[in-house]
């Protein structure tokens, strides 16, 4: 049941993203197309919701009930930048706008130590959310498998960083450089 719950969240998210963009290009509605992307944060706050009133009913905890943390936790810190990313690529079909050019270089490696501060924040939230879950049903047997996805939490972030400290060593190169002197067609 919670799994069902998980894939209609994330499906509404997007479908909120979507309304939301279709409704500031396409429909040339801007207040609508913030009220439709504001409903992205409030499908986070039912899944959350759900996930508590489920074990709180008596369910055991399940690989579920920590996924739907997990996410939750990274909707919360990567949302804005999953929507900027969207805007901008609706901006560029619907209004002639661009999209940025790909970072190389010390700006990537900033990016990427960003990306860690964000992870961070997702993994903190995450767990806030796993140890909210645990002492609200208070009964450790019935949510000894939240314990689990504190691991995983922390490999995430570790594979993070170890791509932060990749670049930062060995900066990103620009995939649009020519040789010294070639002319430009």
């Amino acid at each position: 049941m919670i799994l069902g719950i998980i894939v209609a969240c994330e499906i509404g998210f997007w479908v909120a993203i979507g309304a939301g963009l279709a409704a500031r290009y396409l429909l040339k509605a801007p207040r609508l197309g913030v009220v439709l992307l504001a409903l992205a944060p409030v499908i986070d706050l039912v899944l959350l919701i759900a996930t508590g009133l489920h074990l709180k009913s008596g369910a055991n905890a399940s690989w579920e009930h920590g996924l739907a943390a997990v996410y939750i936790g990274f909707s919360v810190a990567y949302g804005h930048r999953l929507i900027a990313w969207a805007d901008a690529r609706f901006a560029k079909r619907f209004a002639g706008g661009s999209i940025p050019a790909p970072l190389t270089g010390w700006a990537y490696t900033r990016k990427c130590w960003g990306d860690v501060a964000r992870t961070l924040l997702g993994v903190a939230i995450a767990a806030g959310i796993l140890l909210g879950l645990t002492w609200w049903v208070g009964d450790a047997t019935r949510t000894a498998e939240l314990q689990n996805w504190f691991g995983i939490l922390l490999i995430v972030l570790g594979i993070d960083t170890i791509w932060a400290v990749g670049y930062t060593l060995w900066p990103k190169k620009s995939t649009a450089t020519q040789p010294a002197g070639a002319a430009q067609r």
